[in-house]
């Protein structure tokens, strides 16, 4: 009866160590997959406080809560179920979606960086003047980070494409909820920056008063950085994701160029090679995430915006 029970002891000890390991393993797997999209992730954190921006301070944390759970159903209900049977089905159709990904991300960080030399705002999504009703507010926003959250999703999954399907589903959906909860908690604390700047800064204490005074000052500063952050990081994931993909659909020449600068630069730095290599491989795919995202907004100007146009001023001939 003793050895009975130790062995069984043994076993569950075995089991837990398996358990421990698996799921050492699910958190490895879904940080990896996660910071491949820390691009989108950083733009969506950037993009979402312009939709309380003006609201009343006491509705601007249940407007984000709203957003939240709308961009968690978006993820764990529509995206998650689409990709897996994708990936389980049709895995060569991954590598095309990721790119025309990967292409959007390129407009997207074309679009801003355009916008930015002609003085212009970003055009994600805050309309000028009067603002909507809430309900209005959420659903665009939701609908938002439906694109972008297909985007992490996609992503995430090609990283962890060879993954048996049980362990990509508990993967994707530990990367959808670590990753809505670090947006949304971040939003919300930069939504409140200036808020409890204010507080503090009426403060008697001079230090927390200037603290407070500073926060406030802060907040329109780190908005910029975010936004700077972003762009770069979509321009840069989305031109890899695009490399990547060529290279994955036989066509080698640019990926080649690439590699082999990346290479040239990680001999001839020394010990710093690891980090010049990735520069150059980053700079790289930036710029062709750039060159990308141009001639795909040239396109949509020609075409989508154009069309878009001119129905908008026949409307408003009609109209008269």
């Amino acid at each position: 009866m003793p050895g009975g029970l130790v062995a069984l002891l043994d076993d569950v000890a075995v089991l837990a160590r398996a358990a421990a390991a698996s799921i050492d393993d699910v958190g490895v797997a879904a940080a990896r997959a996660g910071v491949k999209a820390a691009g989108v992730v950083v733009d969506d954190t950037a993009v979402t406080p312009q939709y309380v921006h003006g609201l009343a301070a006491e509705r601007e944390l249940p407007i984000i809560w709203r957003i939240a759970l709308g961009s968690l159903r978006n993820k764990l209900l529509v995206i998650l179920p689409a990709i897996l049977l994708l990936s389980q089905f049709l895995p060569f159709l991954l590598t095309p979606i990721l790119m025309i990904g990967g292409a959007y991300l390129c407009y997207e960080g074309a679009e801003k960086v355009w916008h930015k030399i002609r003085g212009h705002g970003g055009h994600h999504g805050a309309e000028e003047g009067a603002l909507p009703d809430e309900d209005t507010v959420v659903a665009g926003a939701v609908r938002t980070d439906f694109i972008l959250s297909a985007e992490i999703m996609v992503i995430s999954l090609n990283e962890v494409a060879a993954e048996a399907f049980l362990s990509r589903m508990v993967i994707l959906i530990v990367v959808a909820i670590a990753i809505t909860v670090l947006v949304y908690g971040v939003v919300g604390l930069i939504v409140k920056m200036d808020d409890a700047g204010l507080r503090l800064s009426t403060s008697p204490r001079k230090a927390v008063a200037g603290l407070g005074r500073g926060l406030v000052k802060g907040m329109p500063k780190l908005l910029t950085f975010l936004t700077v952050v972003g762009t770069a990081a979509m321009l840069w994931v989305g031109g890899h994701i695009l490399l990547v993909g060529m290279h994955d659909l036989g066509f080698h020449p640019l990926y080649d160029v690439v590699h082999h600068a990346e290479e040239a630069a990680h001999a001839a730095a020394g010990s710093l090679g690891g980090l010049v290599g990735w520069l150059v491989n980053t700079l790289a795919s930036a710029v062709l995430g750039l060159v990308v995202g141009a001639v795909v907004a040239v396109v949509m100007a020609l075409t989508v915006h154009r069309h878009k146009k001119h129905g908008a001023d026949a409307d408003a001939v009609g109209s008269h």
